[in-house]
């Protein structure tokens, strides 16, 4: 089975922020296969999916973003997932120019707290994960304050477009692998 993580911190102030970007994707992947996610569980909310013919639990952790680890590595355990290469991670990047994802096997925290967390939690950086870009066409000054503002609504069309197709891009991963997602999605 597949752990399908969107980070992102719970309650309807963070809904439409821009750390959100992770409980988006994992809501349109859930809405896709007519679920919803809200069975609680390892302190996250959870739903299971088929996606393509892979099974996977859509997975929202609940203990805000800088604690995600706590929920992923509870959930590694008890559904006994031994290959990291099953826990897909979707996150937030303000390295990243607004609407782009980017696809890896593997890598660094590269600054987001929620996935250093997993990482520490985990003890591995050997996850895949999407990492959906964030960052605005000006400078930023205070980094924690811009991640936890809104997306105005300018922004929101192009916020839209960009879910959909890191849900695409998770289709991909599991049905035609993350090589193939990474050529045609990064």
């Amino acid at each position: 089975m597949w752990l399908i993580v969107g980070l992102g911190n719970p309650g309807p102030k963070y809904e439409w922020t821009r750390h959100n970007c992770g409980f988006m994707v994992v809501d349109e992947l859930a809405r896709r296969s007519e679920r919803e996610i809200r069975t609680p569980e390892c302190q996250a909310l959870t739903a299971r999916a088929t996606i393509g013919d892979q099974a996977a639990l859509l997975v929202k952790p609940q203990t805000f973003m800088n604690l995600s680890g706590v929920a992923v590595a509870a959930l590694k355990t008890k559904y006994e997932v031994k290959d990291l290469s099953s826990i897909l991670v979707i996150s937030d990047d303000l390295a990243l120019p607004l609407g782009r994802i980017r696809i890896r096997q593997q890598g660094s925290a590269g600054g987001q707290k929620g996935l250093k967390s997993v990482i520490e939690k985990l003890g591995a950086q050997g996850f895949p994960r999407v990492r959906l870009g964030i960052a605005p066409d000006h400078p930023v000054t205070d980094a924690s304050d811009f991640v936890l503002t809104e997306f105005p609504k300018k922004d929101r069309d192009a916020l839209g477009e960009m879910v959909a197709r890191a849900a695409d891009a998770v289709e991909a991963v599991l049905t035609t692998g993350i090589v193939n997602a990474m050529s045609k999605y990064n």
